[in-house]
């Protein structure tokens, strides 16, 4: 990490897939505070908060790279929390969360029949047709 807080690769390594430019942050203050809640930590110095901030963006771009991918498979539209469930399942980094995506349902099999006029996902305000 350089001065600015931008991600700098190791001399001689690269990472697999270009990281995206991403413009928000975690709050380094409050993760400062949540990491001294701990009774167990003592004071915390200035750059901890800063790396564990950075490690949490890259976590959260290879989650949701590969939630997306799994949106894609399914030619969804959206992310849903079924993609994000699959993401974690059909990847070995992601297998601590598998008991905490449990509780979310699976997605649903797409099937050849159309979805009863009122049912289903568009149902929301109908749009004025002009004649």
């Amino acid at each position: 990490m350089d001065a600015s807080g931008e991600y700098v690769p190791a001399p001689g390594t690269q990472p697999q897939q270009p990281l995206p430019i991403i413009k928000t942050r975690f709050p380094v203050a409050r993760i400062k505070k949540i990491m001294q809640a701990d009774d167990d930590i003592g004071k915390v110095a200035q750059a901890t908060p800063l790396v564990v901030a950075k490690a949490l963006e890259l976590f959260m771009i290879s989650l949701v790279q590969e939630s997306c991918n799994q949106a894609r498979l399914r030619n969804a539209k959206r992310v849903s929390p079924s993609h994000l469930k699959q993401a974690v399942l059909s990847t070995e980094q992601f297998d601590f969360l598998a008991e905490t995506v449990g509780k979310y349902p699976d997605a649903v099999a797409v099937s050849g029949d159309k979805p009863e006029p009122g049912t289903g996902p568009g149902r929301g305000r109908r749009r004025k047709v002009v004649e």
